[in-house]
């Protein structure tokens, strides 16, 4: 294919970046990484012209303006189609021979440009870079490419990745003839593009370092790195291009923790507990057990099921129904709404042993609830605790004596700091069915409380709860029963109610509102007046929608008695993961209520295989673990095919228990981080 002579740069620019937005606008020494770029390549003297190519989004009228100022011809195109906004841009300007820059790296050297550009005015190429086998910094990439092949591209099927990279066709494909500059050392691993505000961190250091600035070049840099790696930490060892392969998803999850402490609000919500640099991470829409992901791809969710809120499924439509009339007449007042009384109603006729209702959106707040009113009630502070009862200090305060404390109840040696030390001996662990543990706790510590899961992961043993109902009766103990996970999972109302024993005070959460937080607590008269000895209170405690939503939960649950239908699907699940197992001879253990069932590898490599587990039904478009919440919606269609694609799944866990295969090279993605109770 002919050339002529003239090359014109196309500077790719948008302010609507995933990982970091408006990087491009971002500044060191009071100019944008988009102005430092412009004045670098004006240096080039085999460039003819600049072009900055962004997106018709209002939040690029900002890039215009650095254009106007810098005097710097601009087209706006796609933002998702990127090789159509390049085609288009140099179709609008006539353009024969381009040069693709991106805006995140305003380190191009204008000599190294140089030096590219006059081989490509002197050799027949098509495309010549520095990016098919690179040895350049990350950041110091260069293209240059004829209209014609870039012409070719936009009319011709695309291939993956093409419309966000430009240039992958054009790579790939043998038509094409190519030239890649490659330097005699291999520095691939410095990152000098900006991703992130750890870059921009490092970027702004190394131009302020000693006489460096604007003008620095690509053997200064270089010569620093080879003196000093520390210099550019966390910028070696970079995946290359990695936005290329990365999910949406994980790309806002990187945006996530440059602005949100620890990411997310909810641990298990972290990404890096499934399938780190995989995991979708973030929702567009949900209905029913489908989840579609940012990029609208749509996943079953045979996994968390909201972490355990949705029993009836996603937007469930009467429920959804409800909220909508509700909306229009308001969330809030200065005035409180009657459905928390309807709500309160409601509970206490579910469990008779009950008189008065608490109320506040989440579990955590719950449990706190809880304990205050019942150390204000017993007059006494210390208190026995059994389960995973969320992230306040009073919970947390046992492992001040020892880190290894909750171990048993929450995450192995689990860090404690900003807890209270005076805190240290107030809150005393016993293990489930251990009724000489916890009797041994009380006749030593003053227990005025007992907080416990009336089951979790066992059933009681040997009338264990009656045994616990008995202590506490006995010693004038306050039990409380925990049942946020629990509840309206195996009958209508708490666990309790089907084993027969009573606690003075019990919390309910997650289901109760099928995605909506409300999270009540219940208890005998004498024992919630207590409140009036303390200060409770909270505004949004009394926004409307909540109870609105508890109130046709359990309207919906009563009908559809859908406690029996999570438990039947969960019994199934049981069943075929215990034959999926054997089948293949591998050793699993089952725990768990029916509707919330999990299982563990007996291996060393248990984690290993739940992470590689998520990998494949990934790709599956299923999310999914070794822990199932149940809802209605898990169809026998739905879960047949999970069953089945999990058998082929054990088959290769199978071959690498064997060592005839390698977990490691089947894993696409390091192991995931351990979550709470260590599965």
């Amino acid at each position: 294919m002919g050339i002529n002579n003239r090359i014109s740069v196309i500077i790719q620019a948008r302010c609507k970046s995933s990982r970091f937005a408006a990087k491009v606008l971002s500044k060191i020494k009071n100019k944008t990484l988009l102005e430092i770029l412009i004045n670098r390549i004006k240096k080039a003297k085999n460039i003819d012209q600049i072009i900055v190519a962004c997106t018709k989004s209002t939040e690029d009228d900002k890039i215009i303006k650095v254009c106007k100022k810098l005097n710097i011809k601009f087209y706006r195109g796609s933002n998702l189609n990127v090789l159509s906004r390049y085609y288009f841009c140099a179709k609008a300007f006539n353009l024969e021979n381009i040069v693709r820059l991106t805006a995140d790296c305003p380190l191009i050297d204008p000599n190294v440009l140089d030096n590219f550009a006059s081989f490509y005015k002197n050799n027949n190429y098509d495309y010549v870079s520095n990016t098919i086998d690179p040895t350049y910094p990350d950041g110091m990439d260069i293209e240059i490419f004829n209209f014609q092949a870039i012409k070719e591209r936009h009319i011709s099927k695309k291939i993956e990745n093409e419309h966000e990279h430009v240039t992958t066709g054009i790579i790939k494909l043998k038509k094409y003839k190519k030239f890649n500059f490659s330097l005699k050392k291999d520095y691939s691993n410095l990152k000098l593009s900006v991703d992130t505000k750890y870059d921009l961190l490092i970027l702004n250091k190394l131009i302020k370092f000693k006489n460096f600035n604007f003008n620095l070049t690509l053997k200064k840099i270089l010569e620093l790195y080879d003196q000093d790696k520390n210099f550019f930490q966390n910028n070696s060892n970079v995946i290359r291009n990695e936005g290329m392969h990365m999910n949406l998803g994980q790309k806002f999850w990187i945006r996530a923790n440059e602005v949100i402490a620890n990411g997310s609000m909810l641990f298990s919500k972290n990404p890096d507990l499934h399938l780190p640099g995989l995991w979708p991470a973030y929702f567009s829409k949900a209905k029913g057990c489908n989840i579609w992901d940012l990029e609208n791809n749509q996943f079953k969710d045979i996994f968390l099921m909201g972490v355990g809120t949705n029993t009836l499924g996603y937007a469930y439509q009467p429920i959804e129904k409800k909220i909508r009339e509700n909306l229009k007449k308001s969330n809030m007042s200065s005035l409180n709404s009657i459905d928390e009384i309807l709500l309160a109603e409601k509970l206490i006729d579910i469990h008779p042993w009950a008189d008065m209702a608490r109320f506040t959106r989440s579990g955590g707040e719950a449990n706190a609830v809880a304990i205050r009113i019942a150390r204000a009630c017993s007059g006494k502070s210390n208190i026995a605790i059994c389960g995973y009862h969320g992230w306040h200090d009073w919970y947390l305060s046992p492992n001040l004596r020892n880190k290894k404390n909750l171990n048993n109840h929450l995450i192995n040696n689990l860090n404690i700091e900003g807890v209270p030390k005076n805190l240290k001996n107030t809150v005393f662990p016993f293990n489930y069915n251990d009724i000489s543990g916890l009797r041994r706790i009380i006749d030593a510590k003053n227990i005025g409380v007992v907080k416990m899961e009336v089951e979790r992961n066992q059933p009681p043993k040997m009338n264990f709860l009656k045994k616990v109902r008995d202590i506490c009766t006995k010693k004038n103990i306050i039990l409380i029963f925990d049942e946020c996970t629990s509840g309206f999972r195996s009958n209508f109302g708490g666990l309790h109610l089907k084993y027969k024993i009573n606690p003075d005070i019990a919390i309910f959460g997650k289901a109760l509102g099928n995605g909506y937080a409300i999270n009540a607590i219940i208890g005998k008269k004498e024992i919630m007046e207590s409140v009036k000895k303390t200060f409770i209170s909270s505004t949004f405690w009394t926004e409307r929608m909540g109870s609105v939503a508890g109130l046709e939960t359990l309207k919906c649950m009563e009908k559809l008695k859908s406690w029996t239908i999570i438990s039947k699907t969960g019994k199934k699940i049981k069943s075929n993961w215990n034959k999926i197992a054997n089948n293949n001879s591998i050793k699993i253990n089952i725990h768990g209520l029916d509707a919330l069932p999990n299982f563990n590898f007996k291996s060393n490599n248990h984690n290993l295989y739940k992470t590689y587990i998520s990998q494949e039904m990934i790709e599956k478009k299923i999310i999914a673990s070794n822990t199932i919440y149940t809802s209605i919606s898990h169809t026998d269609k739905i879960m047949d095919n999970y069953f089945n694609l999990l058998d082929n799944i054990f088959r290769n866990i199978k071959k690498c228990e064997d060592q005839k295969e390698s977990i490691y090279k089947l894993l696409k993605t390091k192991s995931a981080l351990k979550g709470i109770r260590g599965k």
